[in-house]
């Protein structure tokens, strides 16, 4: 799955254009030629969606933050095809960042859901300072053997991102492996905002269970009957109500002059997509009915990785988040219209 990624030089795309890629992660010259790529892959296979979206937004924190001599090494890495991750969600024991009194830094406790453990090469691992304040860390997951537990991600959907567990106590890093300074992986629009990538992939997958749908009926010569025809139509309007929702999104916050505000369009267009899925799922399982649960129905697997990626990272909270700063805000509430 990786090596195909590699392969068609799409890990090597995300680099910027200066450095040697096409600039894709970081204000692409054309935002929508991004979309469709990670709603292609997204319709090929989630696993693979959710992996090269997590490359494409750790390279645009290489490319925002990282600087000098760690900023030629890491890009060097991106152009050879190397894939890149980003490891933020905590453990028990979630990560700490500590000097160690002889110039270096050391690093305590665990990530979970890390993303592609057994295949990225250079992990953006967030750590919270002896302030408190959030660092990022870019680690070559060379450096972390007998640390990386893939094995311990045991799902029902997404199996294939491998997303387990990283023990980090006792790591050393130096000041240079940290990406910009205190809580600059918060940074809007590119925090919140660039949700609208996941949303891209999950399009994706939306399409491909719409397709399983549509094939499955015209096989049957059922396709044309009144429900079932009435099912396909609000799939394919699900589906581009989704695609608006995210072309919307990409052209806004990836824009040069993007404003902290715009990451509020992507956390809606990130929400809508996700309604709009639900409701495709359940149209999607009316149409098929019972066989397209059998384990060697081409839907049965889309349908376990889609519902496993919807309910990532924290959708309720997101969308608190943004209406209480849209409601806080005189020019977001006319914005959307309800000033």
């Amino acid at each position: 799955m990786v090596a195909e990624l590699r392969r068609h030089g799409l890990l090597a795309a995300a680099a910027p254009a200066a450095d040697g890629g096409l600039g894709l992660a970081h204000e692409p010259e054309d935002p929508l030629r991004l979309v469709r790529m990670l709603t292609l892959i997204g319709r090929a296979n989630l696993s693979a969606g959710r992996l090269l979206e997590g490359h494409v937004n750790a390279l645009k924190l290489v490319a925002i933050h990282a600087e000098g001599e760690a900023r030629s090494r890491l890009l060097g890495v991106a152009r050879s095809g190397g894939l890149f991750g980003v490891w933020g969600a905590e453990g028990p024991h979630p990560v700490r960042l500590a000097p160690t009194g002889d110039g270096r830094l050391e690093l305590t406790g665990e990530k979970l859901f890390a993303s592609g453990a057994d295949t990225v090469d250079v992990a953006v691992v967030t750590a919270k300072s002896t302030d408190g304040t959030t660092l990022l860390v870019a680690l070559p997951t060379a450096t972390l053997a007998g640390r990386l537990f893939p094995g311990e991600w045991s799902v029902s959907g997404m199996k294939a991102t491998a997303s387990g567990r990283c023990n980090l106590d006792g790591v050393c890093i130096d000041p240079n492996d940290l990406l910009g300074g205190p809580d600059a992986y918060f940074r809007e629009p590119w925090f919140e905002g660039g949700v609208w990538r996941y949303a891209a992939v999950q399009l994706g997958g939306m399409y491909a269970i719409a397709g399983h749908a549509a094939d499955q009926l015209r096989a049957r010569r059922q396709a044309t009957a009144p429900l079932q025809a009435a099912r396909l139509r609000r799939m394919v309007t699900a589906c581009e109500t989704a695609r608006l929702w995210v072309a919307s999104a990409a052209l806004a916050t990836e824009a040069p002059a993007a404003q902290p505000a715009t990451a509020r369009v992507a956390v809606l267009a990130r929400l809508e997509v996700a309604e709009a899925a639900v409701r495709l799922l359940q149209l999607a399982d009316e149409a098929m009915g019972a066989a397209s649960f059998a384990l060697a129905h081409p839907a049965e697997r889309v349908r376990r990785d889609l519902q496993l990626y919807l309910r990532q990272a924290d959708p309720d909270g997101m969308g608190q988040r943004a209406m209480e700063r849209i409601l806080d805000d005189d020019e977001e509430r006319r914005r959307w219209g309800i000033g």
